[in-house]
């Protein structure tokens, strides 16, 4: 079979018409980003990838050579096992960097077995740039209504929007896509690189109803190590703000309460701490070291939240904030379960009633 007989398809696409999407690159390509749903069936290794890569520059023919050698061999090891199972009427998307040899040649193996492999024209690389256009045009969707909750840290803001979107309401969940709390002691494990950040954004923005009420935390433009694209950055800044208000030891409380992670590593945090020594002064962050010590985490959380955190906010509205005025404020006497249902049905409600 030739590799014209293969068969193309562009993007956009019904990915559910596909029994499986498979990325033939590299696992270090793939850790970057890939497709939503994609699993990883690399052609060639990461340090076989640059061998070829290598060869290629002084003799493209003993690199092609190579590769199909390469290729061949892991091929038949995934026929033998990871993909031993396949039904006969199995139909994989496969795509790798620019849809040409490395997901060529695993495809006019496929369909000498008789399976329907069909490859991404442009592979990965038209696949980005289709996730930073239609990302742009999601975010300038004329009927998106981005309903913002801002307040200072701790006020509960992450835990009210999970509550909104138990309450059915549609939420986009920056934090959570981007694995970061969005403070120096923010972070809760790895964060996906930036352009797989984009991906999720796109996959999550995609998945909305843009004509009903979308909300989301007043973030800072970077969050963690990624940065929110420019077109959703400015978009944001155009939302409807809600300040949500909490009294300082409440807030002390609820961040002990969701960073359960403080007592489990202090040499992380005594870590995080230390970098505050330029803009708080040693002396203030040798209080902190020692109640890190002591184990006295309240005093910690409240001193950090009174000391740092609330001489950075910026208010929205007020200058250099890129937020709207807040359209309302929503004081929380707590951060239980009955306060922020409570506040979780009041904006809902506000939402539905704004133009």
């Amino acid at each position: 079979m030739s590799l014209e007989a293969i068969e193309h398809v562009e993007l956009p696409l019904d990915f559910s018409v596909f029994s499986e999407i498979i990325d033939v690159r590299s696992p270090g390509e793939f850790a970057e980003d890939h497709l939503p749903g994609a699993i990883n069936l690399p052609v060639l290794g990461d340090d076989e990838r640059h061998e070829v890569g290598t060869l290629y520059e002084s003799s493209p023919f003993e690199a092609r050579r190579l590769g199909a050698a390469l290729i061949s061999r892991t091929v038949a090891g995934y026929l033998e096992n990871e993909l031993r199972d396949r039904p006969r009427d199995w139909a994989p998307l496969l795509y790798c960097w620019r849809g040409g040899m490395r997901s060529g040649s695993i495809a006019v193996i496929l369909r000498s077995i008789g399976w329907r492999a069909r490859v991404l024209e442009g592979g990965y690389k038209a696949w980005r740039n289709f996730v930073r256009l239609d990302l742009e045009r999601l975010v300038n969707t004329p009927s998106l209504q981005l309903h913002i909750l801002a307040g200072l840290t701790g006020s509960a803001k992450t835990r009210l929007l999970h509550a909104i979107e138990a309450a059915g309401s549609q939420i986009l969940d920056l934090e959570g896509l981007a694995n970061h709390r969005g403070s120096l002691l923010g972070g809760v494990g790895p964060q996906p690189g930036q352009k797989h950040f984009e991906t999720r954004l796109y996959e999550a923005l995609s998945g909305l109803d843009l004509t009903r009420p979308v909300f989301a935390e007043a973030e800072s433009n970077r969050i963690g190590a990624l940065h929110i694209p420019g077109p959703l950055w400015q978009r944001l800044g155009d939302g409807t703000v809600s300040e949500i208000l909490l009294p300082l030891e409440e807030r002390a409380a609820y961040l002990l309460d969701d960073y359960r992670h403080f007592p489990d590593d202090p040499r992380r945090i005594h870590q995080l701490v230390d970098k505050l020594r330029r803009l708080r002064g040693s002396e203030l962050v040798d209080q902190w070291q020692s109640l890190i010590d002591a184990g006295e985490w309240t005093g910690f959380v409240r001193s950090i939240l009174e000391n740092h955190y609330d001489l950075v906010y910026r208010r929205p509205g007020s200058s250099g904030c890129v937020y709207q005025s807040p359209a309302c404020q929503i004081a929380l006497p707590d951060a239980g379960v009955e306060s922020i249902t409570r506040a979780a049905a009041e904006l809902i409600a506000t939402a539905r009633h704004d133009p």
